[in-house]
């Protein structure tokens, strides 16, 4: 038997750490815990199960455990809570039932994971205020907002945009809270985050913004209130939709680094301040590739990739290296695609850069080929040196996902505005116009240069 490998935590880094070091060394002994019953699991996934897209709360994830543990050959504990990482000892204490194991390692993966934020206000205590973090856990959140007439959503971020139109798809009443002044502060701009206010409001959601949540209040225990700055609104159910921070419990009473952003700290072979020990996913911080800067980013392609340098390197040594992210991310809001990736116009600004900004609306098809829809795409540079910064584009066809995976793969190679419209990217009418929108976006803001 060779060395041990063990990953606390199943779901997209952990599974895909363990799927890695299996394929590098056929001979390790590779152990693998999650406190809850699935493993490679989609949190992501659970408005959709909410909202009746998704049929069953198990098809979130990928693999059983019996399908894991039979096809990569790797020991798979569900329902076994790590509770302590000793370092010196090198072994870890794990509830399995009503008993509590120790488990000794060679090399150590923590890939625990995010859990949500709550609010630290008057009320938060109350029953019916529902938060979402794993699958195994959706159908009683379910549950309790089937049983509701109006449920607000606390939070106008991913989370909370998927869950308002989940919650409309079942017919409940929607109030929506977001304390800044438009939805997706932190990854949008003002002036496109307000297509995705039309459409909120186009499918009957109740948009308050620059309100912020300050209490809730209930009878008997149940909540019945939600307090904000500007008033109080009679709910049945509150779904917290305000983002998750990093579950790093276990990592800090070990003694294990935290970075600037609150996640372990990791250097780019995805390991810690200890020695043998990794960590990857969402418990990891990262860094951006456009800033060099620390920064948290909770994402499944990052945590998968995490987890493969993580298992890679816990077998093979500095064999793989993560380069860090850009911020791409994509979700759908009723009829909208709404997409990004790198430095919003106000973050670029922030980070030091003089941005300047080109927003365009173009078809996806040649003008004569029918079926074609209109995007509206914007993308920020830096004027100095040219180099293009981010890209944010809405749109009612998946053709969105497609261009922004594009407009990531040039910033992140350091794209300029010249190289953006030089890219050599295809045309047939059916499938885009001759002046493709992404290079027409570049020639926009070359402010006449093509």
């Amino acid at each position: 038997m060779g060395r041990r490998i063990v990953i606390i935590g199943a779901g997209a880094a952990g599974a895909s750490a363990a799927a890695r070091a299996r394929r590098l060394d056929p001979e390790a002994e590779i152990v693998m815990f999650d406190k809850g019953p699935f493993i490679s699991h989609a949190p992501c996934g659970i408005p959709y199960y909410v909202g009746g897209v998704v049929k069953e709360a198990a098809d979130l994830a990928i693999y059983s455990p019996e399908e894991f543990a039979r096809e990569r050959r790797v020991d798979v504990r569900i329902n076994a809570e790590v509770t302590e990482i000793d370092l010196r000892s090198r072994t870890v204490k794990v509830r399995e039932g009503n008993t509590t194991n120790t488990y000794q390692w060679d090399k150590l993966i923590i890939a625990t994971g995010a859990k949500p934020i709550t609010l630290p206000v008057e009320g938060s205590d109350l029953k019916g205020i529902l938060t979402l973090r794993l699958p195994h856990e959706a159908p009683v959140l379910r549950a309790e907002v089937e049983r509701a007439r109006v449920v607000a959503v606390v939070g106008g971020g991913y989370i909370g945009l998927e869950m308002a139109e989940a919650l409309v798809n079942l017919g409940k009443k929607v109030i929506l809270f977001e304390m800044m002044p438009h939805v997706l502060p932190t990854t949008f701009d003002e002036d496109m985050a307000k297509l995705v206010h039309d459409e909120l409001a186009k499918h009957g959601v109740e948009l308050h913004l620059n309100e912020k949540v300050v209490g809730f209040s209930g009878v008997n225990g149940e909540v019945r209130k939600v307090i904000t700055e500007k008033g109080e609104y009679e709910v049945d159910k509150v779904v917290m939709g305000v983002g998750v921070r990093p579950d790093t419990d276990l990592a800090v009473k070990a003694g294990i680094k935290l970075g600037e952003t609150r996640a372990i700290w990791v250097n780019e072979y995805m390991e810690t301040s200890e020695p043998d020990v990794y960590a990857a996913g969402d418990v990891a911080e990262t860094w951006n590739l456009i800033t060099g800067k620390r920064m948290y980013i909770a994402l499944a392609p990052p945590a998968n990739k995490m987890g493969q340098v993580a298992g890679a390197n816990a077998v093979k040594g500095r064999f793989l290296k993560f380069p860090g992210v850009i911020g791409t991310a994509i979700t759908k809001v009723f009829d909208l695609y709404v997409a990004r990736t790198g430095l919003t116009e106000r973050q670029a600004r922030e980070e030091g850069f003089k941005p300047v900004s080109a927003t365009i609306r173009a078809r996806t098809t040649a003008h004569y080929y029918p079926g074609g829809v209109q995007v509206s795409i914007k993308m920020v540079a830096d004027e100095p040196s040219g180099r293009v910064l981010g890209v944010q584009i809405i749109g009612p066809d998946k053709i969105v996902a497609g261009y922004i995976d594009t407009a990531a793969a040039l910033i992140g190679r350091g794209a300029t505005i010249d190289d953006v419209f030089f890219a050599d990217l295809s045309y047939s009418p059916p499938t885009a116009p001759v002046w493709h929108p992404i290079i027409t976006a570049a020639r926009v803001l070359s402010k006449g240069r093509f």
